[in-house]
């Protein structure tokens, strides 16, 4: 069982998705206390996320691509500045199916749910692949 743990350690996609599990733990909270308190679902949806997107840089950079975060400098910059990009694909992601939802009669949750794997799929890409590339 030990080396099972130690082997899903070693897969980044693996503690990418652990770490989107703790940003999402806080979005979804953040949104569904706003939903509760009555605001309209994408003001909501869009300040939840954007909690969400510092948690997850947070954990991305410090367990998840540790060996590709730049040092510092501009290269540390533009590194944070692709993964405010990437987060903001997300963030359009999840205010536009969650707003379009709404707009059709969804139930906020639902469409926030279809939203959420959207966005995983689109930032996973992004950051593997440009945010924290070597050679930035």
């Amino acid at each position: 069982m030990t080396a099972i743990i130690y082997r899903l350690q070693q897969i980044r996609l693996f503690r990418y998705g652990l770490a989107s599990i703790a940003a999402l733990a806080a979005d979804m909270s953040i949104f569904s206390i706003l939903i509760f308190l009555l605001a309209p679902p994408i003001a909501a949806s869009a300040a939840a996320y954007s909690v969400g997107i510092v948690i997850h840089w947070l954990l991305s950079s410090r367990t998840v691509f540790t060996n590709k975060v730049a040092v510092d400098g501009a290269y540390r910059t533009r590194q944070k500045a692709l993964f405010v990009a990437s987060a903001m694909v997300g963030l359009a992601l999840t205010a536009t199916i969650v707003g379009a939802g709404d707009a059709v009669g969804v139930d906020p949750l639902a469409a926030k749910l279809v939203a959420i794997a959207l966005s995983f799929s689109a930032t996973w890409l992004l950051r593997s692949r440009i945010v924290f590339r070597s050679g930035l």
